[in-house]
């Protein structure tokens, strides 16, 4: 029943037509460093008009009694011009120089040589200058590929012989475009560590990656988390969980995933290779500046290796049919909570329910080191014995804490 429940959907999905995004590229021939050019003109338009202001109001005042609050609003209009850099403004007045990496979620990712890399809350920009090229994913209408001026609530995309201008809300999300291909990813990295030797030797190590390739309209992520352990040079731990997922978005808050995958070993759960592959539908629930929370299901395969069997086959496979949902919380400034659950549904003889759990607080030190502190749980509902009859325990916990590298 469950295995043609799970190729039913499986047909649904492959049957059905998945929309894809229009693309809107530059098609006039012109250079990047010529269209840098196009929109270096209109600001200097904009800045010969405020400096003829500035300097109006000074000759009209004697030399001893200038009004300064006459000068402060064209004063503010005055601004960096991009000659290798990417600009932002927050409404602080401040302006930041360094390279854009991603605006999703409410959140634009910046790395800069003085704050390193560092996320603003959209809502707190209020200019954003581009010297590289941007792809822009404007909601229900296309992307959009070219230099990116932000002011007064307005996104203006400027290619070679066109200008188009959006709002604020119709923003989805913007990726650099182009040649360096650097530009799309950045991650994090937690190392936890634990070495003991004297009257007993023992070591845990632990490793947590995070690692994300950002466009305009998709993300592709890749998350590992491992552990090996040992207690008087007997290992007592020894997992490795390696996890991809590659989404496309449609809208705002629709996205599908032509393919996701999971790779687990874990010996002491008599798991020698679990190879898990499917594709899927997702939904953000909630999206805003404080929170994200998504969902998503679909069709997948699992294919499993036990290390040994009391009776029966060591290698089997099953239909599977996969649902995930992630959450990120923003407690404060310094304060983030990040929440990922994974179920999957298999039959009797891959283990029937299986899930992993993993929570984490992550407590910012600088702009690019973090503390964190994570809790996992995995549980398989119907493990396999060994060949020994000894039958392993359906969950495994583990908390772990470690210092968190963002790059």
């Amino acid at each position: 029943m469950f295995s043609l429940f799970a190729q039913e959907k499986q047909e649904k999905v492959h049957n059905e037509a998945i929309p894809e995004i229009v693309e809107v590229k530059d098609t006039s021939g012109l250079s990047d460093a010529e269209v840098r050019k196009i929109a270096e003109k209109e600001e200097k338009k904009v800045e010969v008009k405020t400096q003829d202001i500035i300097k109006t109001i000074v000759e009209s005042n004697s030399e001893d009694n200038v009004d300064i609050s006459r000068l402060q609003s064209p004063w503010e209009e005055m601004s960096p011009t991009p000659k290798a850099h990417d600009w932002v403004q927050t409404k602080s007045g401040e302006w930041f120089k360094g390279e854009i990496k991603a605006l999703y979620n409410y959140k634009l990712e910046f790395d800069s040589d003085e704050v390193g890399l560092y996320t603003f809350d959209f809502e707190d920009v209020t200019q954003i200058k581009s010297f590289n090229v941007m792809g822009v994913n404007i909601e229900e209408v296309a992307i959009f590929t070219g230099i990116i001026r932000f002011k007064n609530d307005e996104i203006t995309i400027i290619q070679g012989d066109k200008v188009f201008t959006f709002n604020r809300e119709q923003v989805i999300s913007l990726a650099p475009e182009g040649e360096r291909e650097s530009s799309y990813w950045s991650g994090k990295v937690t190392l936890s560590m634990d070495i003991r030797e004297g009257n007993k030797e023992q070591y845990d190590y632990v490793a947590k990656a995070n690692i994300k390739r950002r466009t305009s309209n998709s993300n592709l992520y890749f998350d590992y988390l491992g552990r090996i352990s040992s207690r008087n040079q007997e290992q007592t731990a020894n997992d490795h969980r390696f996890n991809q997922k590659y989404d496309r978005y449609i809208t705002r808050n629709f996205f599908w995933t032509p393919i996701f995958s999971e790779i687990y070993k874990d010996k002491f759960q008599n798991i020698e290779n679990q190879f898990t592959a499917g594709i899927g539908i997702g939904y953000t629930i909630i999206k805003n500046k404080k929170t994200e929370w998504d969902v998503s299901v679909g069709p997948a395969y699992t294919y499993l290796e036990y290390v040994s069997v009391s009776s029966g086959d060591s290698v089997v496979s099953s239909p599977a049919l996969e649902f995930s949902t992630k959450m990120e919380l923003e407690l404060s400034p310094r304060v983030d909570f990040k929440y990922a659950y994974r179920l999957t549904w298999t039959d009797e003889k891959t283990g029937i329910y299986k899930h992993h759990m993993l929570g984490t607080l992550e407590n910012e030190i600088t702009s690019w080191l973090d503390i964190d502190i994570s809790l996992v749980w995995d549980y398989i509902l119907n493990p396999e014995k060994t060949s020994s009859g000894v039958e392993p325990l359906k969950s495994d916990y583990q908390l772990l804490i470690g210092l968190g590298v963002e790059f």
